[in-house]
């Protein structure tokens, strides 16, 4: 987006994350050796998991088995486990993905290490699944004082959280006499807009923008956005001078449809194959070279020991 629509974002997060004490959590009653499954949703979540584990001495069994959102933050486990030797599990790029893993392994006893927010979309996911879980609150988020911005510098503020939106208001109680655009990620993000009656112009995810950067990429080149509220057009129409803050930090590419995804998790896999075909040819052909190399060899051996008979029968 930078270099192709000459857009310049401010990369700043709206919040910060603050661990829970062990002392307040032991209140919660909640014994993590009588479960057999963790969900991880986030980087977050496994930090202060693991942080928990530490604070109360207790340890995981090795069968626990891991269940995470995406494969990037499953890979996060290995910073904590012997990865290769434990369970995990993980879904394709929605947290939905993962639902219908966990629906698969209904007899496991979940837990859910998450913030101390009442009600999420993970836990709605979870809870219209009907899948059996223990929400466990190991982190809560703080807003951070943004008046050090000047908002009106900006022609998007793009949001990714409820906490994003509270710290918003904290700092700017009269964000809604701004021009500034608001883009907001997820339907609980979209719901704490409604409460403080902000009005949200760029709305993701949606069928054709399943990642905020391609939501503000449809919106700058004026194309048709489901569930985006607000007309949508031409950018200088609205006056946006294609300068973005986000809350977010900088993300992986998130591919929109799912067959392209599996098609080149395919083709991924298959230059691997080739690869490691080519390595074990490469391979036997040394090896091939160097049996020859041997039996060549051999042979020298047998005559120099002939003639040296021969001399000793002369």
């Amino acid at each position: 987006m930078i270099h192709k629509h000459n857009v310049e974002l401010t990369f700043y997060k709206f919040f910060e994350i603050v661990g829970i004490s062990a002392s307040d959590f032991r209140k919660t009653r909640i014994h993590i050796g009588d479960y057999t499954a963790i969900i991880f949703n986030s980087k977050n979540s496994i930090d202060h998991f693991f942080r928990m584990l530490k604070e109360l001495r207790e340890t995981v069994s090795e069968d626990m088995k891991y269940f995470c959102s995406t494969e990037a933050i499953a890979l996060y486990l290995q910073n904590y486990i012997q990865y290769r030797k434990r369970k995990v599990f993980f879904g394709n790029q929605y947290f939905s993905d993962l639902v219908e893993v966990i629906a698969k392994h209904r007899d496991e006893k979940y837990l859910f290490p998450c913030s101390d927010e009442r009600q999420t979309e993970y836990t709605k996911a979870l809870d219209k699944a009907k899948i059996k879980y223990m929400k466990a609150p190991m982190y809560t988020s703080a807003p951070r004082d943004l008046t050090k911005f000047n908002i009106d510098e900006y022609d998007v503020l793009a949001l990714f959280s409820p906490i994003g939106v509270r710290s918003l208001v904290k700092s700017f109680p009269d964000i809604k006499e701004h021009k500034v655009l608001i883009a907001a990620f997820g339907t609980s993000t979209h719901a704490a807009l409604k409460e403080h009656g902000i009005k949200l112009t760029i709305a993701a995810p949606t069928q054709s923008a399943p990642s905020m950067a391609m939501a503000l990429e449809n919106y700058i080149l004026g194309k048709q956005q489901d569930s985006v509220i607000a007309s949508k057009g031409d950018s200088s129409k609205h006056g946006v001078k294609n300068t973005i803050a986000t809350s977010g930090k900088r993300s992986k590419p998130v591919i929109a449809n799912k067959e392209i995804y599996k098609q080149r998790m395919e083709a991924k896999k298959a230059q691997a194959a080739a690869r490691r075909a080519a390595r074990a040819a490469e391979k036997a052909k040394k090896e091939a070279e160097a049996q020859m190399v041997v039996e060549a060899k051999v042979p020298e051996k047998k005559t120099s020991a002939k003639k040296t008979a021969e001399k000793k029968v002369k």
